[in-house]
C-alpha cells in the first residue's frame, strides 16, 4: 500500500508554492519526518517531512513546480522499506547520527541555509557532524568544520591557485574580454517582492520628507551603559532599539502614520506592530515586533537578534512576516548615505535610517562636529497630511537627541 507525499497547508492569503528541491530520489530510503523537499512561498522557504518510512516509489512534482496544498508530489513504499541501515541510523541518539549517515554513504538532511553554505566552501555533508534535532546539520555545525580545517571560510571559487596570480573572479562573473550571459528564474521572494513594490508605486500617493539627527546622546547613552547592559540582558544595546521607542511614541502622537486604508475606509489601529527590514541570502524580509509599546530596550534587541539569525539559516515563519503596522529600514549598515525607502503595503508609512557620518554643524552661533544621520520618512499623502510626516519626523529626532525622554515618558 502506498502513502502519498502532500503539501502542506499554506499559511493563509498564499495560494501556491515552488518546489525548490527534492532531497531524496526515486527508490531512496526514507524514515518518518525526515525532510523529503523544501518549498518556497511568496515568503519563507517551508520544509515537507517524510509522513511514514518506506522507499520513494515515485516523485510526481519536480524542482521548480508550483504546488498547491494538498497535493500529492510523491508516493511512499509503506513497510520495512526504509532498510536495516536506516532504521538503525534513525534508532540511535542525535549524537551518533551524523555518523551513521557517513557509513552508510547517505547525505544528512539539509536546511537551505546549510545546504548553500556547504556548496559555497566545497563541503562533504557527510563529513559533517550535526548536532541538531535527528543529527541534523546546523549552521553552526558547518562553521565548527572550517575552523577545526583551519579554513578561512573562503569559498572555492575566492581561493587563488598559485601565490604568483590573482584570484579567479566568482562564477557568476564573466572573464575579461568575454561576452557571457546567464538566465536564472526568479525566486517567489525576489518576484513577490517586484510585484508588491511596483503595487505600491501605482495605487499610493508616496512623499518623502527628510531629516536629520545628532546621534551623540544615543552614542553617548548606549557607550556608558552598554556593558551593563550586555551583562544583565544577556544582548548588546544597539541603535535600533533607541530606533523602536522613538517610532513608537510618536506613533502614538500621530494615529494617522500607524493608520492604513483599506477601500474607502481608514484603518486606525490601536496596537503597535513594527517591521524591521532585514537583509537576508533570499532576499529583502520585513520580520514583525509586535506589541513594540509593551517591549523594553532588551526586548527589542533579542527579538531582532532572534529574527537575523532566523532570515540567515531560512527559519522566519509566516507568523514573522505577517503583519506590521510601521516599518523602519536601516540602509546605513550597508553604507547609505541617503534614500528614499518605499512604503511596505498596507502600511502608511515607512522610516528610513542611514549612516551616521561625522559632519560639520552649526550650534549657538558655533561650527561643531557632530556624528549625523539623515532620516527619511516615506509616507502615503492620502492619508496623511505633510504637516503630520514633518512632525512625526520631528518628533522622532527630538526623542534620539534627548534619549532621557523615551525614559521619563515625556
Amino acid at each position: 500500500m502506498s502513502i502519498d507525499v502532500k503539501i502542506p497547508e499554506l499559511p493563509e492569503s498564499v495560494a501556491d508554492a515552488t518546489i525548490v528541491s527534492w532531497h531524496k530520489q526515486a527508490g531512496d530510503a526514507v524514515s518518518r519526518d525526515e525532510i523529503l523537499l523544501d518549498i518556497e512561498t511568496d515568503k519563507v522557504v517551508l520544509e515537507v517531512p517524510a509522513p511514514a518510512d518506506g522507499v520513494i516509489e515515485e516523485i510526481l512534482a519536480s524542482d521548480g513546480e508550483t504546488v498547491t496544498a494538498g497535493q500529492v508530489v510523491g508516493r511512499l513504499g509503506a513497510g520495512s522499506g526504509a532498510g536495516a541501515g536506516k532504521s538503525a541510523a534513525a534508532a540511535r541518539p542525535d549524537a551518533a547520527r551524523a555518523e551513521a549517515a557517513e557509513e552508510t554513504g547517505e547525505t544528512p538532511p539539509l536546511s537551505p541555509a546549510v545546504r548553500k553554505l556547504v556548496a559555497e566552501h566545497d563541503l562533504d555533508a557527510r563529513a559533517i557532524r550535526g548536532t541538531g534535532k535527528d543529527g541534523r546539520i546546523l549552521k553552526e555545525d558547518v562553521l565548527s568544520h572550517l575552523e577545526q580545517q583551519g579554513s578561512q571560510a573562503k569559498p572555492a571559487a575566492e581561493k587563488p591557485s598559485a601565490p604568483a596570480t590573482p584570484p579567479p573572479a566568482p562564477p557568476s562573473a564573466p572573464a575579461p574580454g568575454q561576452r557571457t550571459e546567464r538566465r536564472v528564474p526568479m525566486t517567489r521572494l525576489r518576484a513577490r517582492i517586484a510585484e508588491r513594490l511596483l503595487e505600491v508605486q501605482h495605487n499610493a500617493a508616496i512623499l518623502t520628507t527628510f531629516n536629520e539627527v545628532n546621534m551623540a546622546p544615543v552614542m553617548e547613552m548606549r557607550a556608558a551603559h552598554k556593558d551593563a547592559f550586555e551583562k544583565r540582558h544577556g544582548v548588546r544595546l544597539g541603535f535600533m532599539s533607541f530606533f523602536v521607542r522613538a517610532a513608537t511614541e510618536a506613533l502614538k502622537r500621530f494615529p494617522e502614520v500607524n493608520a492604513s486604508i483599506d477601500g474607502r475606509d481608514i484603518v486606525y489601529h490601536g496596537y503597535f506592530d513594527i517591521g524591521i527590514a532585514v537583509s537576508s541570502p533570499r532576499g529583502l524580509v520585513v520580520p514583525v515586533l509586535r506589541d513594540t509599546d509593551t517591549l523594553s530596550m532588551a526586548g527589542v534587541e533579542k527579538a531582532i537578534n532572534t529574527f537575523g539569525e532566523k532570515a540567515k539559516s531560512g527559519g522566519l515563519t509566516m507568523d514573522d512576516l505577517t503583519g506590521g503596522t510601521f516599518t523602519i529600514s536601516n540602509g546605513g549598515v550597508f553604507g547609505s548615505l541617503l534614500s528614499t525607502p518605499i512604503i511596505n503595503p498596507p502600511q502608511s508609512a515607512i522610516l528610513g535610517m542611514h549612516k551616521i557620518q561625522e559632519r560639520p554643524v552649526a550650534e549657538n552661533g558655533q561650527v561643531v562636529i557632530r556624528p549625523m544621520m539623515y532620516l527619511a520618512l516615506s509616507y502615503d499623502h492620502r492619508l496623511i497630511d505633510g504637516r503630520e510626516a514633518v512632525q512625526f519626523l520631528a518628533t522622532i529626532k527630538g526623542l534620539l537627541e534627548d534619549p532621557a525622554k523615551l525614559l521619563l515618558d515625556v
